[in-house]
């Protein structure tokens, strides 16, 4: 099992930025796969971003795509997430997640273990 801390989030008017930071603890963070969905008000969650472990990869969704970067550092236990150009629908809790397998990262549903949230707001 992993546990798993998010912060950075906050209060950000369209068109700044914010990193969001999820520390893991447990099982070998350097193993895992890491993911970040987010769900806002009324909707379902949504696959945000993702990273493989070992050979890195990254995977987005379209709407965040060019704007937000995933990262790791195992060194750290962390994954981060850079979200920039922000957008009043990027409002929601966003959640990361992480997964022993580097195999349909972009599903909820691949991920046994997940944060508690940081709530993200963007003004217009």
């Amino acid at each position: 099992q992993v546990q798993l801390v998010e912060s950075g989030g906050g209060l950000v008017q369209a068109g700044g930025s914010l990193r969001l930071s999820c520390a893991a603890s447990g099982r070998t963070f350097s193993r895992n796969a890491m993911g970040w969905f987010r769900r806002a008000p009324g909707k379902e969650r949504e696959f945000v971003s993702a990273i493989t472990w070992g050979v890195v990869a990254t995977y987005y969704a379209d709407s965040v795509k060019g704007r937000f970067t995933i990262s790791r550092d195992n060194a750290k236990n962390t994954v981060y997430l850079q979200m920039n150009s922000l957008k009043p629908e990027d409002t929601a809790i966003y959640y990361c997640a992480a997964s022993p397998s580097n195999y349909y990262i972009t599903q909820a549903a691949n991920y046994n273990d997940w944060g508690q949230g940081t709530q993200v707001t963007v003004s217009s």
